[in-house]
């Protein structure tokens, strides 16, 4: 059975059972929730539904995801490539219940869609080779007994169910929060694989293809559990693992999936086909196969390699392949041509990848490149580390690993060469100390509700009524203090939940709206607004006056300033396609803030913007701005949104109704922002700045509306006043500063010639004497530098062609210039005799045995300088 068939079963066999089917979310994790870097489990799309802030229209889902465990608590990375089952990248398919069903049901659609006939739409696995486990109990938790006596009346035999311990078998979402005992399926493969014959020992003989996790406590902060209301599921059924059971290979390697992405690497492996399956290459090639399935989609996601969080993660993989690589007798860059591969691969599945392959390939081969030469930067710090002691430090060894990525084979091999110990011993207590910090950073847990704002997760949904109306009536639900507990009444600072509210909560780059909550015997002014949990409005107000629980206030948003910060959301859109438009369709959002002064907007891309192209950028969004065409936005399921062609931003959470923004015949996008009815509000775009963010990422600022007049109007009375000071009409600017550069070159240019014949002074001013032997020729001078000093010197030395020669220059007040020059034959060292007189001069300098130079703050020093050089020949 082919993978693709695989995963239409599972997704099909739970519609059937009333199911709703949701796409997978991106490998990123959600941009709102700061604890998930990124999408590990099927059932992180889902968080805020298990723990209750979010609701939706229906109480069951099926998807197959797309998950990334490279980092964090869920790491993978090293066992890539080196077992038979573990990924980096992998699809997970899941069937989730969200207070709706529990174990019976979730047991009985297992066991039925993976032992049922094939001819009913399942899997036909001989269930003689199936193992099940429950949860033993511990810590004062029951043992699992119920799905223990479930999984018998699904019809597993007793012998096959087995109990185990917290550490396989029960599950947390953190420390704090949902939790309950988990039951999972085995798969005997059978003798020829190693391994014990038993669930969760050692190798990969039984290997386990599906966790049920029944969701049925909530664990508070003293660790007591106290039962949900409302018990929930949440299934993983690894995709490649059971898709190598139903082709049976030994295996996830040898599935369909992989076969094109093997073939494009062993096309340029210099590997003969009968040494393929040699462990070493055969884990080399698997790593590499592993590894650009998780770059392609981590970089279709928009992540780009660099230093820190995910991007730094998608560096250590590309690295780690090319490093891999080698050990195949590649030569050059290979890594991102192999990205075609992977969309013929997955292609049926994933055809949004088909467009985004160039773009892909540039992310990677860029970091291809810069990995050469990280590569030659490792070595010569290598060369320079201290192993005078017959041993390389582990500290040293992992900051080669940790700073500049150099792989720790290769520092093993220099230090064999060398016959150096090379401590790997250190280098892994460094290394594992590294990883502890890591674990304990990633323990951090969701702050957005923290204290007595967890209560809004039970508190009314806030009615948004600001797409249409900018006041309106509206009730107190809520009041927080300054410090974030619940009060009944409140004065001066602190935080207001409203039934409905016409103000914008900051969302998606846009911030949150400003005004007034009126209300009988006084006022709050309204300083920012906020969703911490969803579709609640939180408003943060300086109140005059009492604000009580229920009162009814009338609420107003200050209108200029929301008209700015909508003329600036909407000129973002149309940015965004004009960008597309002029450097390519590989252009995606990587951020934005949308504010009242200004608009900021990131954006995948390899190069600075020519002059040229920004021009055109401001050209084609003012000619759309320009149009005033009524902008369209229309509410649609998000699977229809997406099939219009509607574009998604990557990170952004987004429900299965979402808001799809059109300016006709230009752009569509989802958003959920607020927008101008018409494209003339926003007037001129006009771009203040451009430059980089991080590789692959570049930023534009820009303006629109009132704020673009206002710097039209303000560049405008710049150039009046410089008219006026060159005494000139503006038209004839460009030649008046053109000219006054001309005069000015030509000033400097006498004035330097000036300086050098006055210190020149046909040789007046130098000091020619033997010194031990050596004709040495010395020359205080006063404001020469750079370029003038050395034409001095070179006057010099057609004088003196045969001599040592210092000169040393008074710039100004605490800065001093020279260079030394030692003539050709001479025994001398430029260099040696510059360091001599660095002390006297205050400074730093050095070069080559023939000419050095360099400079100091003590001018006062020059004749001791001299003397010291004296000395040193």
């Amino acid at each position: 059975m082919k993978t693709s068939e695989l995963r239409q079963r599972f997704l099909q066999y739970f519609e059937r059972q009333g199911h709703r089917r949701v796409a997978s979310s991106p490998v990123i994790g959600p941009a709102d929730d700061p604890t998930v870097m990124w999408t590990n489990a099927g059932m992180v799309q889902f968080k805020d539904l298990f723990l209750g802030k979010e609701k939706r229209d229906y109480s069951r889902a099926t998807t197959s995801q797309k998950c990334l465990r490279a980092g964090g608590k869920h790491n993978d990375l090293d066992q890539v490539g080196f077992t038979a089952r573990h990924h980096t990248f992998f699809e997970m398919l899941g069937n989730f219940s969200f207070g709706d069903y529990f174990k019976a049901d979730a047991i009985r659609f297992a066991w039925e869609f993976v032992t049922g006939p094939v001819a009913a739409g399942n899997l036909g696995l001989d269930p003689s080779r199936l193992w099940i486990t429950v949860f033993e109990g511990a810590e004062g938790v029951p043992a699992d007994t119920e799905a223990e006596e479930l999984w018998k009346a699904a019809g597993v035999p007793p012998e096959r169910i087995l109990r185990f311990g917290k550490k396989d078998n029960f599950w947390q979402m953190g420390d704090t929060g949902p939790c309950g005992p988990c039951s999972e399926m085995h798969y005997d493969r059978g003798a020829h694989i190693p391994g014990d014959e038993l669930p969760n020992g050692e190798g990969d003989r039984v290997m386990e293809i599906w966790n049920l996790v029944f969701m049925q406590y909530e664990r508070d902060g003293n660790g007591v559990l106290t039962p949900l209301p409302k018990p929930s599921i949440d299934t993983g059924m690894g995709l490649e693992r059971t898709a190598s059971i139903l082709q049976g290979v030994d295996t996830n390697y040898e599935i369909d999936l992989f076969q094109p992405i093997f073939d494009a690497i062993w096309a340029v492996a210099k590997v003969k086909p009968e040494e393929r399956r040699e462990h070493t290459n055969r884990t080399a090639s698997q790593v590499i196969a592993d590894h650009i399935r998780a770059a392609t989609f981590m970089s279709f996601d928009g992540v780009v390699p660099s230093n820190e969080g995910r991007g730094y993660v998608l560096r250590k993989i590309i690295r780690r392949a090319l490093r891999f690589g080698r050990k195949l007798g590649i030569e050059g860059l290979f890594f991102a041509d192999l990205a075609p591969a992977v969309f013929q691969a997955m292609g049926d599945q994933y055809p949004e990848l088909l467009p985004e392959v160039g773009r892909i390939q540039k992310v990677i081969h860029r970091e291809e490149r810069q990995f050469s030469q990280t590569l030659s930067t490792g070595l010569r710090t290598l060369e320079a580390l201290d192993v005078s002691g017959g041993a390389l430090a582990g500290s040293d060894i992992f900051r080669l690993y940790d700073t500049y990525g150099f792989p720790v084979d290769l520092v093993e091999d220099w230090c064999r060469e060398r016959g150096v110990k090379a401590d790997i011993a250190g280098f892994q207590a460094e290394l594992g100390a590294q990883r502890t910090r890591a674990r304990a950073a990633m323990k951090t847990h969701d702050l957005r509700l923290s204290g007595d704002l967890a209560v809004l997760a039970d508190l009314p949904q806030t009615r948004f009524t600001g797409y249409d109306h900018l006041e309106g009536q509206a009730h107190v639900v809520a009041l927080f203090d300054a410090q974030s507990r619940r009060v009944k009444q409140l004065s001066g600072e602190g935080y207001v939940l409203l039934d409905r509210t016409p103000f914008y909560a900051q969302s998606g780059g846009q911030v949150g709206d400003h005004g007034q909550l009126r209300f009988e015997g006084g006022m709050a002014e309204v300083l920012d607004c906020t969703a911490p949990a969803p579709k609640r409005h939180l408003h943060r107000v300086a109140v005059q006056g009492t604000l009580l629980e229920n009162m009814s206030v009338s609420a107003q948003v200050y209108t200029i300033r929301r008209r700015r910060v909508r003329a600036h959301h909407t000129a973002t859109h149309l940015l965004h396609a004009a960008l597309r438009e002029v450097l390519g369709t590989h252009v995606k959002q990587a951020g934005s803030v949308v504010d009242d002064t200004r608009l900021r907007f990131d954006f995948t891309h390899f190069a600075p913007l020519e002059p040229e192209q920004i021009a055109e950028v401001e050209r084609l969004a003012t000619r759309e701005a320009l149009k005033c065409l009524p902008t369209h936005v229309n509410e649609m399921d998000i699977d229809e949104a997406l099939a219009s062609g509607a574009m998604a931003l990557f990170g952004e959470k987004y429900g299965e109704v979402v808001r799809v923004v059109q300016v006709p015949g230009f752009s569509t996008e989802l958003c959920g922002g607020t927008h101008v009815m018409n494209t003339g509000e926003i007037g001129v775009v006009k771009i203040i700045s451009e430059g980089a963010v991080s590789a692959g990422v570049r930023r534009i600022e820009a303006v629109a509306g009132d704020m673009a007049l206002e710097l039209l109007q303000s560049d405008e009375a710049m150039i009046q006043g410089l008219s006026r000071q060159a005494n000139s009409g503006r038209e004839a600017l460009p030649e008046v500063f053109t000219a006054k550069d001309q005069r000015i070159t030509q000033l400097e240019r006498e004035l330097k010639e000036a300086k050098l014949k006055a210190a020149s002074g046909g040789g007046s001013a130098e000091q020619v004497e033997q010194v031990k032997g050596l004709k040495l020729v010395t020359a205080a001078v006063e404001g020469l530098e750079g370029n003038a000093l050395r034409e001095l010197m070179d006057q010099v030395r057609t004088r003196h062609p045969d001599a040592v020669i210092a000169l040393a220059s008074k710039v100004a007040e605490g800065k001093v210039a020279a260079l030394v020059s030692v003539a050709p034959g001479l025994p001398q060292d430029a260099g040696a005799l510059f360091k001599a007189m660095l002390p006297a001069l205050g400074g730093r300098g050095g070069g080559k045995k023939d000419l050095a130079q360099g400079g100091g703050t003590h001018p006062e020093g020059i004749p001791q300088a001299l003397e010291a050089l004296r000395a040193a020949l």
